[in-house]
């Protein structure tokens, strides 16, 4: 699936399961080259920042969470993490209310497939031939003591604002 019709699904919000078989298939694809392409060491200070704490898979959700803000902002987000501090629903959360993490989006395609085929072991069987099972090794990017609040100060300083 080209990247354009990914975040054109993405952004509109479409019922996947409306989509023929071989192309639920390559949205789950292109979803997990997407979502590890965000597998970034400075965006996972900035979700631990804004989450109070982040382990692997709070970091998968916040991931998939950020997808659904659009293509935009999470391409912002994963050049300079600090900018999602211009997140409406980041900046409700640092205000105690709202979540941006969202769990569901990592089922979305295997469900679509489920409710449009009947078949999810044809699905399973699909993505175990073409993909690879997620990210290598640790988070790319610099990383840094998210404990230390002047490094976080100097690395997200509009995040750090926010949520310090």
């Amino acid at each position: 699936m080209e990247i354009q019709r990914f975040w054109e699904l993405i952004e509109g919000g479409a019922d996947l399961s409306e989509l023929p078989p071989d192309e639920i298939v390559a949205f789950a694809r292109r979803y997990s080259q997407v979502l590890d392409a965000a597998y970034l060491g400075p965006l996972w200070a900035a979700a631990y920042l804004i989450e109070g704490g982040c382990g692997d898979d709070g970091f998968r959700d916040f991931r998939a969470g950020l997808m659904l803000q659009g293509r935009a902002a999470f391409e912002a987000a994963c050049a300079d993490p600090d900018s999602l501090a211009d997140l409406p629903i980041v900046r409700e959360m640092a205000a105690g209310s709202g979540w941006l993490g969202y769990e569901a989006l990592h089922y979305a395609a295997r469900n679509a497939y489920r409710a449009r085929t009947g078949d999810v072991d044809a699905f399973d069987a699909a993505l175990a031939a073409g993909r690879p099972t997620g990210p290598a090794g640790p988070a790319r990017g610099e990383r840094w003591d998210v404990e230390d609040e002047a490094e976080n100060e100097r690395r997200l300083p509009r995040l750090a604002a926010l949520f310090q």
